[in-house]
């Protein structure tokens, strides 16, 4: 969940981390935009294994307390 919210902060329009960073850096929006464009792709691949690989994200929960194997 705090990833999804991290990147909704980070994107247009709504990005209040955005237009804050792009203000104290002094450049433009857009260009703040584009040079994040692969933290967003990395962000993107991150949230695909997670989605599609519970068992990577639930392997130490499940050693812990004895989760249900898939």
């Amino acid at each position: 969940m705090m990833t999804v919210v991290t990147m909704g902060c980070s994107t247009p329009p709504v990005g209040v981390a955005l237009y804050t960073c792009s203000n104290i850096m002094g450049c433009s929006v857009e260009e703040t935009t584009k040079y994040s464009i692969p933290y967003y792709v990395a962000i993107g691949i991150t949230l695909a294994v997670c989605i599609f690989i519970p068992q990577a994200v639930l392997f130490l929960p499940n050693l812990v307390y004895g989760g249900a194997g898939f």
